[in-house]
């Protein structure tokens, strides 16, 4: 009985707010999301701040109910970006009120740059989101709750903050990430390697 209890309160402790970190991905799922745009770290450390950069390229979670969060809930009408590549994620039409202490959507604005890939980490089977084009950890999305229920899609995009860039209605999109001069380099030399050409660095 004490080991059942015990087993319980376990359990009880594991169970997910949000997002939690470092989620484990399949192989398979990463291989069918390779993203287009790939930068070195060193790349992404000098692009992002240091809380950006360990929530979107090391999947870590930001603190629930912060000062993102709640400037989140003051944004009014505009479009959210992904702050690693630029892509529109998600826009205020998608946002509600969950009450969870992150950004929540109920759907993602452009389905085709918000990835969903299992995530089987800390013994919880969950869907992590993350951007298609880049590989930036966004959050996890979660089904058939109550604080979705009212929503068209009963889903809840639980989402980090520091993982979007706001834009109110109105204001000029961001710039979209290009491939780095480094990863074109490098894919030049790919190539040529595959093709059996030698090539000269200057």
């Amino acid at each position: 009985m004490k080991n059942a209890l015990s087993l319980l309160i376990l359990i009880a402790s594991l169970m997910p707010a949000c997002a939690e970190d470092k989620p484990n991905s399949s192989d398979k799922d990463k291989a069918m999301s390779k993203p287009e745009v790939t930068l070195s770290e060193e790349e992404w450390k000098k692009r992002l701040t240091e809380e950006q950069y360990r929530v979107t390229r090391t999947a870590g979670t930001e603190r629930p109910f912060g000062e993102v969060y709640e400037t989140f809930e003051k944004q009014g009408e505009g479009t959210y970006y992904c702050v690693c590549c630029g892509v529109e994620l998600f826009t205020s039409k998608e946002k509600f009120h969950s009450g969870c202490g992150w950004p929540s959507f109920y759907d993602a604005s452009k389905a085709k740059n918000v990835l969903e890939r299992a995530d089987n980490a800390h013994g919880m089977i969950r869907v992590e989101t993350v951007c298609k084009r880049c590989g930036a950890h966004l959050g996890h999305v979660f089904e058939k709750e109550s604080v979705s229920a009212n929503t068209p899609t009963k889903r809840r995009f639980c989402i980090n903050g520091v993982a979007l860039n706001y834009v109110a209605q109105g204001g000029p999109a961001p710039k979209l990430l290009e491939l780095g001069s480094a990863a074109v380099e490098k894919k030049k030399e790919e190539v040529a390697k595959e093709a059996g050409v030698e090539v000269k660095k200057p």
